[in-house]
């Protein structure tokens, strides 16, 4: 199957609580994770709330990387979606268990833009009978939703 996208679902618990409430550690974080996975930084944006707590973004050419920081229960929600298949956001994930000293990590990796080898050809248009041919033969189970663009 073909993937538009990777969604990393990243839970930070047991964290340094010190780091995760210091805005400019945060940040700084955050972007090198980017740099480490090889994305090109387009813009960055970052909010601390009172009385404690950051949410940051780093938005990147092939997608994005998100905090979400709670450092009263010492835990941080990261997301890093990528697409394409140069970035490296494993990578950034180590460093960011590493930088907030994180001492009960977990990762769920979910595949996104899952789609069929008929739609990997779109946007052209595609006649009746091309469409036809993509279908799964008789008995066998295409279990990707498809919506044809037949051509007039």
């Amino acid at each position: 199957m073909y993937a538009l996208g990777t969604h990393l679902l990243v839970e930070l618990k047991e964290c340094n609580a010190k780091i995760l409430s210091n805005l400019k550690e945060v940040q700084d974080v955050l972007i090198t994770a980017a740099k480490i996975a090889n994305a090109t930084i387009v813009e960055t944006a970052f909010h601390e709330f009172s009385p404690f707590g950051i949410s940051g973004m780093v938005v990147i050419a092939e997608s994005h990387l998100s905090i979400h920081t709670w450092p009263e229960h010492e835990y941080a929600a990261v997301d890093i979606f990528t697409c394409g298949d140069v970035l490296r956001p494993e990578k950034a994930v180590k460093y960011l268990i590493e930088k907030f000293q994180c001492k009960s990590p977990s990762v769920v990796e979910v595949k996104r833009g899952i789609l069929s080898p008929l739609n990997r050809k779109l946007p052209h248009k595609v006649s009746e009978e091309e469409f036809k041919s993509q279908e799964p033969a008789a008995g066998q189970q295409d279990e990707t939703p498809r919506q044809p663009a037949f051509s007039n």
